[in-house]
């Protein structure tokens, strides 16, 4: 896989005050914004296109990455109404930029040391998740796994980390407008068209304030 899209349109209210002035995926982490930091490391895993989406204040993303040259990638930009276009309307939105082949997204909002370079997208699969256990944000969990290593919509017992592989084709019935991605995954997901892989590394979702203060203290 050589392509990938970095879903950074999001405001980050819960990231107020810091999302004042900037947006989600500029806010900083041990220095480095999130957005760059994600760059950086699907570059080092041999990604060779980067999409990114953006909404509110995204002239700071493309003024702050620009062509991406200084990783030795091309970044491209998929810019959104006010309000964005959420998880599934904006990667819709962004497929003429990601092209025929499998690709993978990640959530700008996340600060992980998760491999990119091992993420596959299995042959009967239309999208392959990356899990998580289920932190006390979300101790009610996201999905399960079988052992086949199929996504299932019972047995919560993972919560999706906000890195994903997906083939074209998973999107290819629905229509662009403004919507989440979740409906699709736990549609797909009673077909057993989605696979997936438990992370056991180190993975914070920067939700919020206080999450944030945590990465930084990591």
């Amino acid at each position: 896989m050589k392509t990938a899209m970095i879903l950074a349109a999001g405001r980050g209210e819960r990231l107020k005050p810091l999302t004042k002035t900037c947006p989600k995926a500029m806010c900083r982490v041990q220095g480095m914004p999130l957005i760059e930091y994600h760059v950086a490391n699907l570059a080092a895993a041999g990604f060779q296109k980067i999409v990114i989406n953006h909404a509110y204040l995204g002239s700071q993303i493309r003024h702050h990455l620009q062509d991406g040259r200084r990783w030795g990638v091309e970044i491209c930009y998929s810019p959104e109404p006010p309000g964005g276009l959420e998880t599934g309307g904006g990667i819709i939105n962004a497929l003429p930029l990601l092209g025929n082949a499998p690709f993978i997204t990640v959530n700008a909002d996340i600060y992980t040391n998760f491999n990119f370079a091992s993420i596959h997208l299995p042959k009967e699969s239309l999208a392959h998740l990356i899990l998580v256990d289920n932190p006390a944000h979300n101790s009610r969990g996201d999905f399960g796994l079988n052992g086949n290593r199929q996504v299932i919509n019972d047995e919560k017992k993972f919560t999706y980390s906000g890195i994903a592989c997906y083939h074209p084709t998973f999107f290819q019935s629905y229509e662009p407008g403004r919507f989440s991605v979740t409906p699709l995954w736990r549609a797909v997901a009673a077909k057993g068209l989605i696979s997936g892989e438990h992370f056991a590394g180190d993975w914070i979702d920067i939700g919020s304030i206080e999450r944030w203060h945590s990465a930084n203290k990591s």
